[in-house]
Parts: structure tokens; sequence; C-alpha cells
């Protein structure tokens, strides 16, 4: 297995992509709310609410990273958000292996999922993404610094 490379992303580099995302999304609104997929969801949901002028926002909290390991087989939902996803927009940072998208897609399925980066095997689980990075790529955010 290749070793991981690591691609640090600043806070100015965050919120230029976070805006693309938004612009992206802004044709296909518009929509009810945003649902954060947490924490990793947070600030670009935030980023993309300001920029679509989006008051709303919920947040289904997930779990797979344990001390920077990912455990995809072992993703947890500690909160759910409630209906179907339906005019709704999901906001995550990076969609990896696809495990986490696919587990909130089951349960919002009517919503339309956003990330900021996507890595292959994850992209088909999202509907929409700005940067397309290497399966061995480690993106390194600001706040996890």
């Amino acid at each position: 297995m290749a070793a991981k490379k690591n691609f640090p992303v600043s806070w100015d580099e965050i919120d230029r992509d976070a805006r693309a995302l938004a612009w992206r999304l802004a044709a296909l609104g518009p929509f009810r709310g945003i649902i954060a997929v947490t924490r990793g969801g947070l600030v670009p949901a935030a980023l993309v609410a300001r920029e679509l002028d989006i008051r709303f926002i919920d947040t289904v909290c997930m779990a797979s990273y344990d001390d920077g390991a990912q455990h995809p087989e072992r993703v947890q939902v500690l909160k759910k958000a409630s209906g179907d996803g339906e005019g709704f927009l999901i906001i995550d940072d990076l969609v990896d292996t696809g495990e986490t998208a696919r587990t909130v897609r089951e349960l919002l399925p009517k919503a339309h999922f956003a990330t900021v980066y996507a890595k292959p095997a994850g992209r088909p689980h999202v509907d929409t993404f700005v940067t397309e990075v290497s399966q061995d790529t480690w993106i390194v955010f600001p706040w996890e610094r």
C-alpha cells in the first residue's frame, strides 16, 4: 500500500473552495436548508450557507475516524436529521471511501449531497464536489492543526 501524501489546506483555501462549491450549487437551489456532516462538514456548511444566504442549518453526527485512522466499516450515527432530506443540501468537507456518504444517503435519500473535496472511491456517492484528490492523499484541514 502506498504511503499517504499529506495535503495541507489553509483557511484561505477552504474559504475559496467552499465558495466555489456554493457557486456550483446556486443554480440547483433554492434549498430549504443545509445539513452538515459533523465534524468536518461544519466549517464548509457555514461558508456555503453564507454564500447561498441559507439560515437553517442542521447536523447529522457521524463517527468513522479514531485517532486519525479511518474505520469505514464502523460508521456510527450519533445524531440524525429529521425527514428524508427533500429540499435540503448535505455538506461535508470530503468524501473518502464513501462509507459515511452511503450511510448519510440512507438517512436522507432525497437530499443533494455536496463535498468540497472528493477521492475516487467516494466520488460516486456525492452529487457535487469541487476538487478531486488521489485516494492516497490525506487532506489536513486547518481546524485539525
